[in-house]
C-alpha cells in the first residue's frame, strides 16, 4: 500500500528536493537537479524502486513532526516503550550558490532524547528511475565506514553506521541514548571524479538553518493562517533553483490527479505563468529581487527569435523538454503510466505572454529598475503577442483535446497590451502606445461579444459553460469582482464545478478536455473563489472556504494540487506551487477585505 501523499515532508536545498514519509522514508530524490533522474522512486512504485528508510525498531514507536523554525530541517520526534529519539533530516545549502555545485549532500542526524532508543537503516538504491542498479564497494575503515555506489555519470557515497548487503539491499542499525548522537550522511557526486570529503555536519547544520531562517525572517506578511503563508512562501523559495533561477511547479511528476488513472504529468519544470504567479507571491511580500533573478533567467530562455517561444522550460532554461512513458515504474498506486517530460511545452497557450507582462509590470510597480535587455525583452513578447491575435489555444489547463478561444486565455492577451500601454504612460518607456491601445480596445470588445452568455462570461468562445480560471479576470483589471458579468460568472461556477464545497477546475465531462476519467479537486481555484468572496463582501464565505482548505494542508503545511473529496487525500504532484502561491493570494484578500489586481 502507497503512502498518502499528505504524509510527506520535503527537504530542499534548492537545487532539488526530497520527500520523506511520516514513516521515516525517503521514497523521492532527484540527483543532482530537481528534473534529474531519480535515485529513490518507491514514491511511484514500491521499495524496491529505491528508497532510505530509518525508523525505531519498536513497530509501535509513534512519531510527530515539525520543521524547525522558518526552514527545511525536520525534526521527526519519535517515542517507543524503551525512550525518545529525534531525527534531524536536511540537505545543506550554501549561500553561494555557485559553490559546492558538484556535490549534494542528504543528512539524517539521530539524537537521544531519553532513554535508548534502536533505529533501523534500510538502504535501497536504483538509479536512473529504477532502471541502473549500481555498482557498490565497502570503502574507510572500521571506524569509519564508507559505502560507494557508482551508476553511470552518478556517485553515492554513504557515511555513518557500516551497512551490511543482503541481496542488493543495505542493511544498518543505530541505537542512540540520552543525549547522544549519529550522523548519517549521503553524497551524490559525479562519478569520473574523486569521492568528496565528509561534510562537516556541524557547519553545514548551522549555515542551513542560519540560510533558511533568515529568509523566513524577511517575509512581509500580517494576517490570518499566518504560518501557513510563511510555510507556502518558504516552499516557493524551496521549489526555485539557487542557482538558476528557474521556478519549478512541483518538486514530483506522475502523482495522480486521479487514482488509478492516466492523468499523471511531470512538473519539475519552469511553466511561465506558475513561475510568473509565483514571483508575484514573492513580489508583494517583499522579495523584489527575485523578479531581477528571474528576468535574467527569462531573457536567456526566450533568447533568439520570440516566435519560438515555448510555454515552459528547463530549469535553466532547456527546451527539449519531450514527454515520455517509463516502464520501470509502476506508478502511484499503480496509477500508470508514470510519464517524464511533458507534451504541454510543444502547445500554444495564448494567456502565457500576458501572465509574465502581468508580472513584469507588478516588480516595476514595486521598484526593479530596467536593466539593458529587460524591456527590449518585454517589446518582443508583445510582438509575439500581436502576431498571434486571434488564434485558437489550449487554455491554461493545457487540454488535449481541440483548441479554442478560451475567454481566460483572451483576457490575459487584453492584459499584455494593457501592461504595454501602461508601461508607457506610467513610466515613460519607447514603445507603440497609439497601436496597443487599439488592440486592447479591439480584444475587449471581442471578449464582451464572444465571451459572454447568459450574462456570465464563458469557458470559451460559442459555448454557455465556465471554467474556474474565469476567477482571475478581476484580479488582472479586465472588471471588478463586483461586475454583474462576474457575479453571474461565479453563481454558475458554484452552481456546476462546486462539490464537496470547493472547486473542480471545469466540467470533464464535456468534450473539451480530451483525456478519460476525472480528476479531483483543484486546490488554487478553490483559494480564487475565496479572493473573489473576500472581494466582493462574502467574507464569512470566504472565511469558512478558506478554513475548509487550509485544513487540508498536511501536518507540515504542505499540499499537493488537487484533493479528492471522496477518499479525502490529496492528489496529484507535491507540493504544487499553484496551490501554495494562490493560498497566499487568498489570505491577503480576506486581511485586506478590499480588491487589489495583479
Amino acid at each position: 500500500m502507497s503512502v498518502p501523499i499528505e504524509d510527506y515532508a520535503l527537504l530542499s536545498n534548492c537545487r532539488t528536493a526530497a520527500l520523506v514519509s511520516r514513516e521515516g522514508s525517503i521514497d523521492w530524490l532527484c540527483l543532482p537537479r530537481l528534473d534529474s533522474p531519480s535515485l529513490f522512486a518507491a514514491l511511484l512504485g514500491d521499495e524496491r524502486n529505491g528508497c532510505w528508510s530509518l525508523r525505531p525498531k519498536d513497530v509501535d514507536a509513534t512519531c510527530t513532526r515539525r520543521y524547525d523554525g522558518d526552514t527545511f530541517i525536520l525534526v521527526t520526534r519519535w517515542e517507543t516503550v524503551t525512550g525518545v529519539a529525534e531525527v534531524h533530516d536536511f540537505m545543506p545549502i550554501n549561500p553561494d550558490p555557485f559553490v559546492d555545485v558538484n556535490r549534494i549532500d542528504v543528512v539524517r542526524r539521530v539524537v537521544g532524547i531519553a532513554g535508548a532508543v534502536e533505529f533501523d537503516e534500510t538502504l535501497r538504491l536504483r538509479f536512473d528511475y529504477s532502471r541502473a542498479l549500481p555498482w557498490v564497494r565497502q570503502t574507510g575503515t572500521d571506524a569509519d565506514p564508507e559505502l560507494v555506489a557508482i551508476a553511470g555519470p552518478s556517485g553515492i557515497v554513504m557515511r555513518g553506521e557500516r551497512l551490511t548487503a543482503v541481496d542488493h539491499v543495505h542493511h544498518g542499525a543505530v541505537t542512540v541514548s540520552t543525549g547522544e548522537s549519529v550522523d548519517l550522511t549521503m553524497t551524490w557526486f559525479q562519478s569520473y571524479r574523486a569521492v568528496p570529503d565528509p561534510l562537516d555536519v556541524d557547519g553545514a547544520l548551522a549555515t542551513t538553518r542560519a540560510w533558511w531562517q533568515s529568509w523566513g525572517d524577511q517575509i512581509d506578511h500580517r494576517g490570518p493562517h499566518h504560518a501557513l503563508v510563511v510555510r507556502a512562501l518558504l516552499i516557493l523559495r524551496a521549489l526555485t533553483n539557487h542557482e538558476t533561477g528557474g521556478i519549478a511547479a512541483a518538486a514530483t511528476t506522475s502523482l495522480p490527479e486521479n487514482f488509478g488513472g492516466e492523468r499523471n504529468w511531470d512538473y519539475r519544470y519552469v511553466w511561465l505563468r506558475d513561475a510568473a504567479l509565483t514571483l508575484e507571491a514573492l513580489i508583494d511580500h517583499g522579495f523584489v529581487d527575485f523578479a531581477d533573478h528571474w528576468r535574467d533567467w527569462l531573457l536567456r530562455a526566450v533568447a533568439g527569435d520570440p516566435n519560438d517561444l515555448q510555454i515552459m522550460y528547463g530549469l535553466a532554461g532547456e527546451r527539449d523538454l519531450v514527454e515520455r512513458e517509463l516502464a520501470s515504474l509502476p506508478g502511484y498506486e499503480g496509477s500508470s503510466p508514470v510519464r517524464i517530460g511533458n507534451g504541454a511545452a510543444l502547445q500554444f497557450q495564448a494567456d502565457v505572454v500576458g501572465e509574465v507582462l502581468v508580472t513584469l509590470s507588478a516588480a516595476r510597480e514595486a521598484g526593479l529598475r530596467e536593466s539593458e535587455f529587460s524591456w527590449p525583452l518585454e517589446r518582443h513578447l508583445i510582438a509575439y503577442a500581436a502576431d498571434q491575435l486571434n488564434r485558437p489555444d489550449k487554455g491554461m489547463w493545457e487540454i488535449r483535446g481541440d483548441s479554442h478561444r478560451f475567454t481566460h486565455s483572451q483576457v490575459m492577451v487584453w492584459a499584455t497590451f494593457d501592461r504595454a500601454v501602461r508601461a508607457v504612460e506610467d513610466h515613460g518607456l519607447p514603445g507603440h502606445p497609439d497601436e496597443w491601445r487599439r488592440i486592447r480596445r479591439r480584444i475587449k470588445h471581442d471578449i464582451e461579444t464572444h465571451g459572454v452568455a447568459d450574462g456570465h462570461f464563458t469557458q470559451y468562445y460559442g459555448t454557455t459553460e465556465v471554467d474556474a480560471s474565469l476567477l482571475l479576470l478581476p484580479q488582472v483589471g479586465f472588471c471588478t469582482p463586483d461586475d454583474p458579468r462576474m457575479l453571474a460568472t461565479v453563481e454558475k461556477i458554484e452552481q456546476d464545478l462546486m462539490y464537496d464545497g470547493m472547486l473542480r477546475r471545469y466540467r470533464t465531462s464535456t468534450d473539451v478536455d480530451g483525456l478519460p476519467g476525472t480528476e479531483g479537486l483543484f486546490l488554487a481555484c478553490s483559494f480564487w473563489l475565496v479572493e473573489q468572496y473576500a472581494c466582493t463582501g462574502r467574507l464569512d464565505d470566504g472565511r469558512a472556504l478558506m478554513d475548509r482548505l487550509c485544513a487540508i494542508a498536511n501536518d507540515v503545511g504542505l499540499l499537493s494540487e488537487e484533493y479528492d473529496p471522496n477518499q479525502k487525500r490529496q492528489c496529484g504532484n507535491m507540493p504544487q506551487a499553484f496551490s501554495h502561491l494562490a493560498l497566499v493570494r487568498a489570505a491577503d484578500a480576506l486581511a485586506r477585505a478590499r480588491h487589489k489586481p495583479r
